[in-house]
């Protein structure tokens, strides 16, 4: 039977009326389900390579057809919905897995973490006591490598006041680690 169709554009043509199916009931939903489980999982099984694999893709396509039995059309074969859901998931996961087992990006790479000794958390908390300008220089000279004369250069300091300022923060961390440390370290 012809009828007139009107395209989205205003434009009008001669057709025929579609008598599309739309939408499945749990009853057609469940003889999909038993027609065609095995089958699709025989040719996802086909395509992975792993049994387990082939029947949780396929339990997940038809869990996500159950999602959307209402707007299913019948007429398109709803069996060819599942079976390329179910392979997009087999697809999806097997890349997953193969990026898996690439060896990681060294530059993301974290190295293990340590926790920070007793020694260091002393350190840490002495440099704290220390004023600003000491602590600097001590950080700059002792942890930066940085020679006297760079550090002065740095900071806008003749040399003499960056040694004094060492002397200073190396006097004041002895008295400060002196009771902090262990024993064996405090002996040296």
């Amino acid at each position: 039977m012809a009828d007139l169709v009107l395209h989205g554009d205003g434009r009008s043509a001669l057709g025929e009326r579609s008598t599309s199916r739309v939408g499945m009931d749990e009853r057609a939903f469940e003889e999909l389900y038993a027609m065609s489980y095995r089958r699709l999982v025989g040719q996802v099984y086909a395509m992975c390579g792993d049994l387990a694999e082939a029947q949780d893709c396929v339990q997940e396509a038809f869990i996500s057809a159950w999602r959307h039995r209402r707007s299913l059309d019948l007429d398109r074969a709803p069996e060819t919905w599942v079976r390329v859901t179910a392979s997009r998931l087999a697809i999806s996961r097997w890349r997953r897995a193969r990026k898996a087992l690439r060896p990681p990006d060294r530059a993301l790479a974290h190295g293990p973490v340590h926790e920070p000794g007793v020694t260091h958390l002393a350190l840490v908390e002495a440099l704290q006591k220390l004023p600003v300008e000491q602590r600097r220089a001590i950080v700059l000279h002792h942890l930066c490598d940085m020679p006297v004369a760079e550090i002065a250069a740095e900071i806008g300091a003749p040399v003499g006041t960056v040694k004094a300022r060492l002397s200073r923060g190396r006097a004041a961390l002895a008295v400060l680690l002196s009771d902090r440390l262990p024993e064996e370290v405090s002996r040296g």
